[in-house]
C-alpha cells in the first residue's frame, strides 16, 4: 500500500473499509471524536464557504450536492433521499464524498458516506443537544425507528450519557429491530404503542421519519416545558414533522438559515421569523437554553460543513489503520502537457 502522500492515486474508503474503521476505532470513540471535529469546525464557521445544497427534486425524492471549503481543503457530498426506496429493498439515503486540496485541486479522499452520514448526523445531533438540552437529560424518545435511529441512540449515550430510550414507529417491526440492535448497549429500552406514549417523561425527543410529506409526528400537546426536540427528519421542501404551534413555542436553533428555511421545519414560518444559529451558541456569542422550562428545537437538515468534518476525520484515521484502497483516478503523464502522448504510449504497450 502506498502512503497518503502519493500524488498519483487517491485513497478510497469503501463500505467495507468504513465498517471496519468504525469497529477498529470503536463506535463510541468514533462518534465522540467525530463530534469533537464537528465542534472544532463550527468554531471557525466564518472561514468556510457556505451555500444551500444544490438540489434536484423529483416526485420520488431528491439528489443533492453539498459543497464547502475552508480555503485549504474543499469537500463535497453527493447524497440522495428517496423514501420509496425502502419498499424496493434499497436505502432511503445513499452518499459518497470527496475531500480535495485547494492548493492544487487534487482529490485527497474518495469515501462512501451512507454509513458516514448516519454517524455524522448522530454526532451533530448530540453536539446540538450538549449545548441546548437540560443538564442531566437521560431519557430520549425516538419517533421513527429506521436506519438512523440506532446511530442517534449511540451518539446520545456516548456524548450526553442518555441511558433510557422510548421507541416508536408506525411499523412495529422497525421498533423491534431497533430494540434488538441496541440490546446490550447499556440502555433501558421501552417499546411504545403510540408516539404519545413515547414522549411521556422524555427529556429529549428525536423525530427521524422519512416520508416525503407534511406530517404531524409531534402535535403541540405532546411537548411539555423543558424538552429538547431533535428534529432530524423532514429535510426537503414540502416535508415536515412538527406541528407549527410547537415551533411558535420553541427557541429554534439551526445550522445555516438559508438552507433550513428551504428544507427544515421552519419552512412553515414566515421567511423572516427569527431563528438562532448553532455555531454562535458554540462560540459563546449567544446563549442557548434560557431556562429549565424553555423548549429548545434543533431544526436539523444537515449542512456541508458537517460532511467536511466527517471526511477530514476519516482521512486522519487512514494511515494508522490502513483501511483504504488506492484508486488510479488521476492521469499522470511524464510531461504534464502531454496527455495525448500518455494515450499513445498505452496504445504502443497494448500492441506489444
Amino acid at each position: 500500500m502506498t502512503t497518503l502522500k502519493n500524488l498519483n492515486t487517491v485513497p478510497f474508503v469503501s463500505v467495507d473499509h468504513m465498517m471496519k474503521l468504525v469497529l477498529t476505532v470503536g463506535t463510541d470513540t468514533f462518534l465522540t471524536e467525530l463530534a469533537a471535529v464537528i465542534e472544532e469546525d463550527f468554531l471557525r464557521w466564518e472561514q468556510f464557504d457556505k451555500t444551500p445544497r444544490i438540489a434536484s427534486h423529483s416526485d420520488e425524492g431528491v439528489i443533492e450536492l453539498m459543497p464547502t471549503s475552508d480555503g485549504t481543503l474543499y469537500g463535497f457530498k453527493y447524497v440522495n433521499g428517496h423514501p420509496k426506496n425502502t419498499r424496493e429493498g434499497r436505502q432511503t439515503v445513499t452518499a459518497f464524498g470527496v475531500l480535495s486540496d485547494v492548493g492544487n485541486g487534487y482529490p485527497m479522499l474518495l469515501s462512501e458516506m451512507t454509513i458516514l452520514t448516519a454517524l455524522r448526523t448522530a454526532a451533530m445531533s448530540a453536539v446540538a443537544a450538549k449545548h441546548l438540552a437540560r443538564q442531566g437529560s437521560k431519557t430520549m424518545a425516538i419517533i421513527g425507528n429506521g436506519a438512523q435511529s440506532e446511530f442517534q441512540a449511540l451518539a446520545f449515550k456516548a456524548i450526553l450519557g442518555v441511558n433510557e430510550l422510548r421507541l416508536y414507529d408506525l411499523d412495529p417491526a422497525a421498533t423491534d429491530r431497533c430494540a434488538s440492535n441496541l440490546a446490550g448497549q447499556g440502555f433501558t429500552i421501552i417499546k411504545c404503542a403510540t408516539s404519545q406514549e413515547a414522549v411521556e417523561g422524555a427529556d429529549i425527543i428525536t423525530t427521524v421519519t422519512a416520508d416525503k410529506q407534511c406530517a404531524t409526528i409531534l402535535s403541540d400537546n405532546m411537548v411539555g416545558p423543558g424538552v429538547h426536540i431533535n428534529a432530524v427528519g423532514g429535510d426537503c421542501p414540502g416535508k415536515t414533522e412538527l406541528h407549527k404551534d410547537i415551533l411558535l413555542r420553541s427557541d429554534i436553533f439551526v445550522e445555516y438559515p438559508p438552507q433550513t428555511r428551504i428544507e427544515g421545519e421552519i419552512q412553515q414560518l414566515d421567511a423572516d421569523y427569527p431563528v438562532k444559529e448553532l455555531w454562535e451558541v458554540m462560540a459563546g456569542k449567544i446563549e442557548g437554553r434560557q431556562s429549565d422550562r424553555a423548549i429548545t428545537l434543533f431544526d436539523s437538515v444537515g449542512f456541508a460543513i458537517e460532511d467536511f468534518s466527517a471526511l477530514r476525520y476519516v482521512r486522519s484515521k487512514l494511515e494508522e489503520t490502513g483501511l483504504y484502497t488506492e484508486l488510479d483516478l488521476l492521469a499522470d503523464p511524464d510531461e504534464p502537457r502531454d496527455l495525448y502522448g500518455m494515450l499513445l504510449r498505452c496504445e504502443q504497450s497494448l500492441q506489444g
